[in-house]
């Protein structure tokens, strides 16, 4: 049995898959998918947030998706294993409450139950390349609000080196 969240992520590859292959030009693709699959009302909630979110950030998904392939092209990929990148890249850069690794690790089981046998090396080797781009924990969940829902992650701040002395106003040497 599946926990409620890789039930929902399950689902989101499902409906990207779908939507890869016939793209809804409204809110009415998801409705029908959801009229078709059966899923609890937490893996749903959590489903469309994954949606959602690889949606909205689709561009810089797949821009960072494209960077990781060597000498491959993002349409060559198997459907299934496009979506299930897109998805765990987003939860990796843009969500808090995943931790990097468990995106990585979920992935790859998603990949074993959907795509092809092989699938999860090939998924574990693109994320494991661009899990070297993170500034975040690898094994944590970021700080933040606990909402049951991905959150976006913050652009990593510039570090202030404590070593450096402040910047003082020269001492007057006029002659006394």
């Amino acid at each position: 049995m599946s926990s409620l969240r890789r039930e929902g992520r399950e689902a989101a590859v499902q409906f990207l898959y779908s939507l890869d292959q016939n793209p809804a030009p409204d809110a009415s693709g998801l409705e029908l998918f959801w009229t078709v699959h059966q899923a609890g009302p937490g893996a749903r909630k959590f489903a469309e947030s994954l949606i959602g979110g690889v949606i909205a950030r689709r561009r810089e998904v797949d821009e960072r998706l494209t960077q990781a392939l060597s000498n491959w092209a993002l349409d060559r990929l198997e459907v299934v294993d496009r979506n299930v990148l897109r998805l765990a890249i987003y939860e990796m850069f843009f969500c808090l409450e995943t931790p990097p690794i468990v995106a990585i690790n979920e992935a790859i089981e998603v990949a074993r139950r959907l795509g092809t046998p092989d699938s999860p090396r090939f998924i574990n080797g693109v994320l494991d390349e661009l899990k070297k781009q993170l500034s975040r924990p690898l094994r944590t969940p970021e700080p933040g609000p606990r909402t049951g829902r991905p959150q976006p992650v913050r652009p990593p701040q510039p570090k202030i080196d404590s070593a450096v002395e402040p910047l003082r106003e020269p001492a007057d040497q006029s002659p006394t």
